[in-house]
């Protein structure tokens, strides 16, 4: 049965020592199996301090790493890869001391920025791409993590919109410290299946993010959630499916995401409903806690 799961960024943004306690005993009291845990910047968790927490809550970790401005692997110069890299390989190392699987999220540029490119000046780009990403993987294998990276719309990148985009750029990085974490609704704005691009993605998804096509709770909205699941069963996707929505009241975090109004009554109704959508789903049911 697939872990269902839930971001703190439901609650708050940023993440932190002194929210984490509270916060992850609100996630495991709702119900859930598994906890997305955003790291926006290296040092807000302390990882024994994690690691603890999270024992005492039961959840299942998985880090997401936010690519926020500044943030960059291509069209850039080297000290912003510089950094960038390091940013991320803190990531990675606070998942391996934590036990998390894995880190997700859009690693490439910063979410928001946008250019247009010809043809050619993609495949330079993706290039670009693999050489500065490449030791990040290696980092990553050798701590037994993988890197999903996630398509987003057009809206907030140009690089990498599609499934098709991301195995084409990827390409030889990929195998088993390398992934795709796809997002339902980037899905739904940029493939013309969501199902068929979880297909297209089969062996190497790695992680689903869930949620309402207005980003709110999965339910009740124009998503076609019974082929998704389908395709999951297809491609034998044993991933959680981890609900990521996000508070309008951080300011940086509600602009990176275009988050204009609440998305529910309270994040805490939002996660409820949410849960209680994803245990009706054909192989999707939560553990009992």
């Amino acid at each position: 049965m697939r872990l269902l799961g839930i971001n703190t960024w439901v609650w708050v943004s940023p993440l932190t020592d002194a929210a984490l306690p509270g916060m992850l005993a609100t996630v495991a009291a709702l119900g859930y199996d598994a906890v997305e845990l955003p790291l926006e910047n290296a040092g807000d968790l302390d990882p024994a301090a994690t690691a603890a927490a999270l024992a005492e809550a039961g959840l299942a970790p998985y880090v997401v790493a936010a690519m926020a401005p500044g943030r960059d692997l291509v069209a850039t110069d080297p000290e912003t890869v510089r950094r960038t890299q390091d940013y991320l390989r803190a990531a990675i190392d606070l998942a391996a001391a934590v036990g998390a699987p894995g880190v997700c999220g859009p690693f490439y540029s910063a979410t928001g920025r946008t250019w247009r490119m010809t043809p050619d000046e993609r495949t330079a780009a993706y290039a670009e791409w693999r050489e500065h990403l490449a030791p990040l993987v290696e980092h990553a294998g050798e701590r037994g993590v993988f890197l999903g990276i996630e398509p987003l719309n057009r809206y907030e990148t140009s690089l990498v919109n599609t499934v098709d985009q991301a195995l084409a750029g990827l390409g030889p990085l990929l195998g088993p410290a390398l992934g795709l974490a796809l997002d339902t609704y980037h899905l739904g704005i940029e493939e013309r299946s969501s199902a068929d691009a979880c297909r297209r993605a089969g062996e190497h998804l790695r992680h689903l993010q869930v949620c309402g096509n207005d980003r709110g709770a999965p339910g009740g909205d124009q998503t076609d959630w019974a082929s998704i699941v389908e395709a999951l069963d297809e491609i034998g996707y044993d991933g959680p499916l981890c609900i990521e929505s996000f508070t309008p009241d951080n300011a940086a975090i509600a602009v990176a995401a275009s988050i204009w109004r609440p998305l529910a009554d309270s994040p805490d109704d939002l996660a409820r409903d949410g849960l209680a959508f994803l245990r009706s789903l054909s192989g999707a049911r939560a553990h009992a806690h």
